[in-house]
């Protein structure tokens, strides 16, 4: 009777650890779905807290070197990149690559994407000697384990070439940018939308050399496939807007930008409510324009409402809040509010100095 006792109590303890298991595993599936709704609604500060939890559950269930953690690892890194929280991004960086180096290999796509996201971390700090290796070894990786015209080794490309127009090397990054462009229309056709992205990335690198005759025709061909395959309401066609309005600034055409940036405004409202990130985006560079005209009434308003909608989703300490901060000093001393001037300009050194 014992001995039956003990196998029965043995039966309930495996079926207890096995519910426990099942409810750990679906819990932590729940929870990337949290994560990734959040991200989508540009709620970031409240994704990292699901993401952090998603990494608990994980390390607990699956063991602190399984792939899943890595993944977490890098969701984490990411929303922290996104915020501009680098030095909390890069040792999860670390640790998710270093996880799957050891479970798939040194050559394996998942560690080149792993190589890429700590790229983009050292490019959006200006780390530029840093980032290029790891790109290049991505690359490098890509083009070995998926060949050389695959859809994914378009993206490393594009990334590549993204560092090289940051660093002014444009002859280098148009090459990529080609290149990139060429796989992905002969892998998704003309009328894709990546194709619209590399189009979009390419009128970027003319805009910045000041050809602004190739720089709007690219922009306009991007805008015509993104309104064809999306409508011309939808929020991808609200950023190739916002691009060409900046084209028409940088050119002086002040009535065309201005109306560009205003539709651009008005889809990112009716699409993400009035005090989403994207619409502070294009209020920005509104403020700005009404700013090296004197219409400094209207572009203060603007300034302030940026710094409103920003501040919670990106922090107080952000490198965009010292940017905004310092147009905002410029302003104020054009009107003559130099005490207002000088605070503005202290909170933006505070920043530029803590980052």
């Amino acid at each position: 009777m014992r001995t039956s006792a003990q196998v029965i109590l043995l039966v309930v303890l495996v079926l207890s650890c096995t519910v426990t298991t099942f409810s750990q595993q679906t819990l932590w599936k729940e929870l990337n779905g949290e994560v990734f709704l959040l991200y989508q609604g540009q709620r970031y500060s409240e994704a990292a807290k699901v993401a952090q939890e998603a990494l608990s559950v994980a390390e607990n269930r699956f063991g602190p070197n399984h792939l899943h953690v890595a993944t977490c690892l890098n969701n984490l890194a990411g929303l922290y990149r996104i915020q501009g929280k680098y030095a909390a991004a890069e040792p999860l960086y670390k640790r998710s690559m270093n996880i799957r180096e050891g479970r798939l290999g040194s050559d394996h796509p998942r560690v080149a994407e792993s190589l890429n996201n700590l790229a983009e971390l050292y490019r959006a700090q200006g780390k530029y000697d840093e980032a290029e290796p790891l790109y290049k070894r991505s690359l490098t990786i890509m083009e070995k384990a998926l060949g050389k015209n695959h859809f994914h080794v378009a993206t490393s490309l594009n990334n590549l070439a993204l560092l090289y127009h940051c660093q002014g090397k444009y002859s280098e990054a148009e090459l990529l940018y080609r290149r990139s462009m060429n796989i992905r229309e002969e892998r998704l056709g003309k009328d894709h939308l990546h194709v619209a992205e590399s189009l979009n990335n390419l009128a970027e690198l003319y805009r910045a050399q000041g050809k602004y005759t190739e720089a709007e025709l690219f922009h306009k061909r991007a805008l015509t496939i993104k309104e064809k395959t999306l409508g011309p309401d939808h929020p991808n066609v609200a950023n190739s807007l916002n691009n060409l309005a900046l084209l028409y600034h940088c050119q002086g055409k002040y009535g065309e930008a201005e109306s560009f940036y205003k539709r651009s405004i008005k889809i990112r409202e009716e699409t993400f409510g009035k005090d989403h990130p994207h619409v502070a985006t294009s209020l920005g560079n509104l403020a700005v324009l009404y700013h090296i005209q004197g219409r400094y009434t209207e572009a203060e308003f603007l300034y302030k409402r940026v710094l409103t909608i920003m501040e919670p989703v990106i922090g107080p300490g952000h490198a965009i809040v010292a940017t905004v901060c310092e147009n905002m000093a410029e302003l104020c001393r054009q009107v003559g509010k130099k005490d207002e001037a000088e605070r503005l300009e202290a909170r933006a050194r505070r920043i530029r100095f803590n980052q």
